[in-house]
């Protein structure tokens, strides 16, 4: 079974100004464990089915303007169904004011009240991106994170293959340290990863010889940021003289994290090879694939050759 992450009341209080109207508790030990909100309309209706409490509900005006509409009997007796649920939370949306039936039920059913000045679909939008990033899935890696061109490049390899030196000399380059050693990646969709380094080592390198550095003070906090999202990954390996590596990159290879799929690329490591210029390549040269073109496709088309990869391969190597 899948790990399940929590995020505090106290947290969202914070991210998004939210005017507390009444807390049962601290909110800093109040969690909510659910990404995905509910606009109670069709509960509020009497429809209870596939309803999950543990979402927090959104009052909104349409949703404020049918209470309205209601007598105050009538609106208490459809109130105290939904909160008798106890859902994890309540917010109201556009600054709209409580009615006395829910101020008398979330103290009865101990439930937060919130309240926020934002429109009903923005604060959604926002808080559903909130809650995706700090309730996903994620797992750690081993490899460092650098933001290259506005490309998140995930580095990974063997320990002492060079990773943390690469990072430093992009770092020099005006590029910006997101991990070093431990990557913290999370699934923030179905086709997005993002990466961020644990709060504990959070700028800090390891640099055989010298020892720990941390790159925030070593080169100003333009040279780190805390998180990026996953545009390509980089395997760095030894070279190999018996493996042949792509000598075209027609075809985009893919590695799979939790079941989303990110471009990546094996570059062979060797004393004389610019691996920071090699990276700042790849970066480029994968966004323009993610923009539609590419250069290899665009060579073959030139030379007439459409041929096999292999094929294209072997013609190639024959010019060495």
């Amino acid at each position: 079974m899948a790990e399940k992450f929590t995020v505090s009341l106290g947290k969202i209080i914070n991210e998004f100004k939210l005017e507390s109207i009444y807390l049962p508790g601290d909110a800093d030990e109040i969690f909510i464990t659910e990404n995905d909100l509910i606009r109670p309309g069709l509960q509020l209706a009497g429809f209870y089915e596939y309803f999950d409490p543990e979402r927090m509900q959104i009052i909104g005006k349409m949703e404020y303007a049918y209470l309205a509409s209601l007598d105050a009997e009538t609106r208490l007796e459809r109130l105290e169904a939904l909160f008798c649920h106890k859902t994890s939370a309540v917010i109201l949306t556009r600054d709209l004011p409580c009615f006395d039936e829910i101020m008398e039920l979330v103290q009865k059913y101990s439930i937060p009240l919130l309240r926020s000045k934002d429109s009903t679909s923005y604060f959604m939008g926002g808080l559903i991106a909130f809650l995706n990033l700090n309730l996903a899935q994620r797992i750690t890696r081993h490899g460092v994170l650098i933001e290259i061109y506005g490309e998140g490049v995930l580095i990974l390899g063997e320990s002492s293959v060079g990773k943390s030196e690469t990072a430093i000399e992009l770092i020099k380059r005006g590029h910006r340290l997101i991990a070093d050693d431990a990557v913290e990646i999370r699934k923030v969709s179905n086709i997005s990863l993002v990466g961020s380094s644990p709060d504990n080592i959070r700028h800090f390198l390891e640099l055989r010889g010298i020892g720990i550095i941390n790159a925030r003070r070593l080169y100003g906090v333009g040279a780190v940021k805390m998180a990026e999202k996953i545009d390509l990954i980089v395997e760095m390996e030894l070279w190999d003289p018996n493996k042949i590596y792509d000598r075209m990159g027609v075809d985009t290879e893919f590695t799979s994290i939790m079941g989303v799929k990110i471009p990546s690329l094996t570059i062979p490591v060797k004393p004389g090879r610019n691996l920071a210029v090699i990276l700042e390549v790849a970066a480029m040269n994968n966004r323009e694939k993610k923009m539609g073109y590419n250069a290899a496709q665009e060579l073959l088309d030139n030379l007439g050759l459409n041929i096999e990869k292999k094929e294209t391969t072997k013609y190639f190597d024959s010019f060495d």
